[in-house]
């Protein structure tokens, strides 16, 4: 009987996970299925060019997984019970049964507990969340009319939101909120840079700003101001879905799963996680941040230790470290601003037309792996990948 791998969710960790697993493991031992909610690839790393109103086009994960004997199940993960080892899916079908498991759900947009973000406020953490951002974006860039727009948060996914958005329609008026100083985890010199590129596109910035509700046309700040806004963009922060937690898997206070070294859950063993879903520890000793680069990290480190345990090899630990964020200000502007063992802010940084030409080539290179997930497998292997016993109905092969 073969060995059944799930993994849930075909994000940046998922997808790259289970083409990695499907390029070293044998066809004819393992089944591998990935279950995910959308059928296409998302790339959340653009999702806020897509808000602003650039075309960017999605790649059918039946596509990406086309040849390599990877089942793709599309469906909405409602539950996991690790104690029957079984996921139950929002399908006819209703459960999917596993050996192993690799868990990579990913986050979402959270709140804060701040009053009205749910009902008024946009975001740009999916793909529905950003056409949604977009059409009321498109509703308000018009001739004349000139909408407000504010973006609260200055992360990176705040900070490159505003900008885009900026840029890309300059008939709208955008202020981005700063719970501080604007770019506080950026070195001097990079903070300067945000700085003058927010004065070039217009942005309005509101510092040391604590949003208390958000409301259909305004805002309600902690100082008793409220600025208007006709479409509040809410990147205040990020949580992981609860299904981890409710199905006793161990995890953090925030619900991200706990693993050892090898991102192997302490409470299941046959449980594996990666991506934003994962609580894992770098090696400077400090917990990896939910973005694009440890979800390669993490889904790298799970991948080997998965295949390590199902062919008796040693398992390579992969380098879990955090280098720093590369930031896009619009298309033609941007700052790569590289961290010490602290992850504090070293002094150089590099900005403008370089660091966008890098900011896109990372991310035309993340693609590029999703895309080729199997990429080196010996035509004999794909063969049989591609074999009718490797396909179902519900099969891409």
């Amino acid at each position: 009987m073969k060995h059944r791998i799930v993994v849930l969710g075909a994000g940046y960790a998922g997808a790259y996970a289970a083409g990695n697993l499907a390029r070293q493991l044998s066809p004819a031992d393992t089944e591998i299925t990935v279950v995910n909610a959308e059928p296409d690839f998302v790339e959340r790393l653009r999702l806020h060019q897509l808000a602003a109103g650039q075309k960017i086009e999605a790649r059918k994960l039946a596509d990406v997984f086309a040849g390599t004997g990877i089942r793709l199940r599309l469906a909405c993960v409602t539950a996991v019970d690790p104690e029957r080892q079984v996921v139950a899916v929002a399908d006819a079908d209703g459960e999917l049964g596993y050996d192993t498991l690799l868990y990579t759900l990913g986050s979402h947009v959270a709140d804060q507990g701040v009053p009205g973000v749910a009902e008024h406020a946009f975001d740009v953490t999916g793909r529905p969340s950003a056409l949604r951002l977009r059409e009321r974006l498109d509703s308000l860039d018009r001739p004349g009319e000139g909408g407000r727009v504010l973006v609260v948060g200055d992360g990176l996914t705040g900070i490159e939101t505003a900008t885009e958005i900026a840029e890309s329609r300059p008939g709208l008026s955008v202020t981005l909120v700063a719970r501080d100083e604007l770019g506080a985890r950026l070195s001097a010199g990079a903070r300067s840079h945000l700085r003058q590129a927010c004065d070039r596109l217009g942005i309005t910035v509101l510092e040391h700003t604590h949003i208390e509700a958000v409301e259909a046309t305004r805002v309600l700040c902690a100082d008793g101001t409220s600025p208007a806004s006709d479409a509040t963009v809410w990147t205040a922060g990020f949580e992981v879905n609860p299904i981890a937690a409710v199905g006793g898997l161990e995890v953090t206070e925030n619900g991200q799963i706990v693993v050892d070294r090898t991102m192997q859950s302490v409470s299941h063993p046959n449980v594996y996680a990666a991506g934003d879903s994962v609580y894992a520890v770098a090696d400077n000793g400090l917990p990896l941040p939910m973005s694009c680069a440890s979800a390669g990290y993490t889904g790298r480190q799970a991948t080997d230790a998965i295949v390590g345990r199902l062919t008796g090899r040693k398992i390579a630990n992969t380098k879990l470290v955090y280098l720093g964020n590369h930031i896009s200000l619009g298309r033609r502007d941007g700052i790569l601003q590289m961290v010490d063992d602290a992850a504090q802010a070293k002094p150089k940084y590099v900005g403008g037309r370089k660091a966008a030409r890098v900011k896109a080539g990372i991310v035309k290179i993340s693609l590029w792996g999703i895309s080729h997930p199997t990429f080196g497998v010996p035509k004999r292997r794909r063969r049989l990948a591609a074999a009718p016993d490797a396909t179902s109905e519900k099969a891409v092969a």
